[in-house]
């Protein structure tokens, strides 16, 4: 049984998980966005978001201890710099992990791991739908339907059942508005 064993050891011996990790964020925090397997990312969702909670901060100290997990002045001044600026309104879950199947190889699961955000698609898919939601109702588009497509079906099915004489439809025209009003002038 494995009680309060919350870490994932990846197989990996712990300087080499700490390495793994310390440059999977760095890459994680320059290019926004990148592809591993599930395990891994989400060993690196819970590595990288303490560090981008704490760099809310901007302090020395703070950058320190950043710096101290990343080993990368690029990914530090990247994160202090855009990132920091960006998410400092969210109070947590600055990464999103997309399943994107197995690997073909080893039937690994796949998946990508990105900042929130920074997927410029998936915000503006989420402006759009936003701007332009209206109310429908399934209702109203389902009568619309009926009547174009299940009258006419209806009206031929009537004819084929039971032949109507000529003589026995009535046709009736009601006059219209103007006629009547032209009548009455007359």
């Amino acid at each position: 049984m494995r009680h309060n064993k919350k870490v994932n050891h990846l197989g990996r011996k712990s300087a080499h998980r700490k390495a793994m990790l310390s440059n999977m964020a760095s890459s994680l925090l320059v290019h926004k966005r990148i592809s591993t397997t599930l395990a891994k990312a989400r060993a690196l969702r819970s590595y990288v978001e303490p560090l981008i909670t704490k760099a809310k901060d901007d302090t020395t100290h703070s950058r320190r201890v950043v710096f101290s997990y990343l080993q990368d002045k690029d990914a530090v001044s990247e994160l202090y710099r855009n990132i920091a600026a960006k998410i400092a309104d969210r109070p947590g879950g600055y990464t999103r992990i997309l399943k994107t199947g197995n690997r073909l190889g080893d039937n690994a699961e796949m998946c990508i791991i990105e900042l929130v955000d920074y997927n410029e698609a998936m915000l503006a898919a989420k402006d759009d739908a936003a701007k332009g939601k209206k109310r429908r109702s399934r209702r109203a588009s389902g009568k619309k339907a009926d009547v174009e497509t299940v009258a006419p079906a209806k009206a031929k099915a009537t004819e084929k059942a039971k032949p109507v004489a000529k003589e026995e439809v009535k046709v009736v025209e009601e006059p219209k508005a103007e006629s009547a009003a032209e009548e009455t002038k007359e």
